[in-house]
């Protein structure tokens, strides 16, 4: 299938108590936890892309000081040890919050979120309220978002992030502690409080993408499959179920051909014009001509190099060389032979001519790389019963497991009534969502790189990608360790004497 539908539990400050049982029992048994935030700003765009990692810091640190979380979205993926390998059991959660200290909220922030389909009014009449900095008396015995923050520290799991080190900074401003002023206390902080290992997947949002395409072509591979729990009816209200397809809902132009890609979507992730734009937002339209352009820029840089190739060929000919060049002078990038081609090369070319012919040799193995990887995802409708709606998309022919489901105590799964179902809103930008595509990803990658028996809640499963984390403009990411010259904050160490009762 190249769709499925993905329910988003909407928590607000009337169910919050409701549904804190299941939240918790998903965050305890879950194998790993992806967050995503929408935040009321974000400042100066300038500061936060400081050539100085350390005044980069300072910036978002500013900005999570004097701007708020405005909604949280958690996505717990649980692998099923007893379904076929890489299945995993999915809960998704959109919480919409209200910070009860002053903030700045920017004007761009909020045209965004009201063009992607953020209630104001729901969240200024029903969101869950929370404070940022230090605790303070009773904020961990009581139902809050602080101690709902210290369940997914307690979890001990992996925490899966995208574009990851502003979320990591608000998480820990508004959730935590006060943030402390130096990078390195603050990493030291990190590497404490998540002990499993932070992943971020923002250089892998294509795999999506590929993942669609291999099942519609039937190829070979492991598959990645997701459950998604039976919700009891009353539940079923509060669900937002989101259609994640390959189509991605793009609008129709009425003239044939492909629409035209906006640019500055494709080059920033985000419009001015938001939905009023009339050019396409379509990321599956954008990556399509993306790998279009770089093929046509990869033949048109092959046929440049044999032309140089060939030129300097000619150039350093003896005069009585015959037309004809021995065998041991023609590149070959084919098959296995490259290594000994390319030593021929290297013995025979000038160190221009070597430098382009590396180039290509790169080049053709990089795409045979990337055409050899492929990974299918098994998404079929599953056979519930007459009083739960199903959204689901489950793996085979098996309906969820009804003990994963967690339910609030008083509940009764045959109640009657006509069923409460949303239906899927315009477009699919919100925290919750996007929390299910980073851990989708990280489940992808994690079945693409791993073997069938490793769990990801080991923090293990993907050493390349622990504790790193994605820095724009950087060719290096940002490691999350505790160095020799960094100590943990005091606000940190007095939270984990009390949690873990340790210094």
């Amino acid at each position: 299938m190249s769709s499925m539908i993905v329910p988003v539990i909407d928590v607000q400050n009337d169910n919050f108590k409701e549904l804190w049982p299941a939240m918790v029992l998903a965050i305890r048994t879950s194998s790993f936890i992806a967050l995503d935030t929408e935040l009321s700003g974000l400042g100066s765009r300038k500061d936060l892309l400081a050539q100085c990692i350390e005044e980069r810091y300072k910036a978002i640190c500013n900005a999570a000081r004097t701007r708020s979380i405005l909604s949280l979205g958690i996505a717990c993926f649980k692998k099923l040890p007893d379904k076929a390998p890489h299945t995993y059991l999915v809960q998704v959660y959109n919480l919409t919050l209200l910070c009860m200290q002053e903030y700045v909220i920017e004007p761009q922030s909020v045209q965004f979120l009201v063009q992607h389909g953020f209630d104001f009014n729901k969240q200024y009449a029903q969101g869950i309220p929370y404070r940022k900095g230090n605790d303070k008396g009773g904020d961990l015995q009581s139902q809050s978002m602080r101690a709902l923050f210290l369940e997914v520290i307690q979890a001990r799991k992996p925490l899966v992030l995208h574009n990851g080190l502003i979320d990591l900074v608000f998480l820990y401003q508004c959730f935590y502690a006060w943030l402390p002023d130096r990078l390195g206390t603050f990493t030291a902080d990190l590497s404490e409080i998540f002990p499993a290992g932070i992943f971020d997947t923002k250089h892998a949002a294509e795999f999506e993408r590929e993942n669609f395409k291999s099942v519609e072509a039937g190829g070979p591979g492991p598959h990645l499959s997701l459950e998604f729990c039976n919700y009891t009816e009353r539940l079923c209200t509060y669900i937002d179920f989101r259609q994640c397809t390959e189509g991605g809902g793009e609008r129709e132009t009425g003239e044939e051909g492909p629409p035209a890609i906006c640019m500055k979507f494709s080059a920033y992730g985000w419009c001015p014009n938001g939905s009023q734009c009339t050019l396409s937002h379509n990321t599956d339209l954008i990556i399509e001509q993306d790998e279009q352009n770089k093929k046509s820029k990869d033949r048109k840089r092959s046929r440049k190099n044999k032309r140089k190739f060939k030129a300097a060929q000619e150039e350093s000919r003896a005069p009585n060389e015959p037309e004809s060049s021995p065998l041991n002078k023609q590149l070959c990038v084919e098959d296995d032979k490259m290594q000994e081609d390319w030593g021929s090369v290297k013995e025979t070319a000038s160190a221009d001519v070597v430098e382009i012919m590396k180039d290509a040799l790169l080049a053709e193995v990089e795409r045979k790389d990337i055409s050899d990887e492929q990974v299918v995802e098994e998404t079929q409708d599953s056979n519930g019963t007459e009083n739960k709606c199903e959204p689901q998309v489950i793996s085979g022919n098996e309906t969820g497991d009804q003990n994963d489901v967690a339910i609030p105590q008083g509940e009764k799964e045959g109640s009657k009534g006509k069923e409460k179902q949303k239906a899927a809103e315009g477009g699919t930008h919100r925290a919750g969502f996007d929390a299910f595509m980073t851990g989708y990803i990280f489940a992808y990658i994690t079945t693409l790189k791993a073997g069938a028996e490793t769990d990801p809640s080991s923090g293990a499963c993907l050493p390349d990608c622990l504790n790193k984390v994605y820095l724009s403009g950087k060719s290096v990411p940002l490691q999350i360790v505790k160095s020799s010259f960094s100590k943990s904050s005091k606000a940190h160490s007095l939270k984990m004497a009390s949690v873990w009762g340790k210094s």
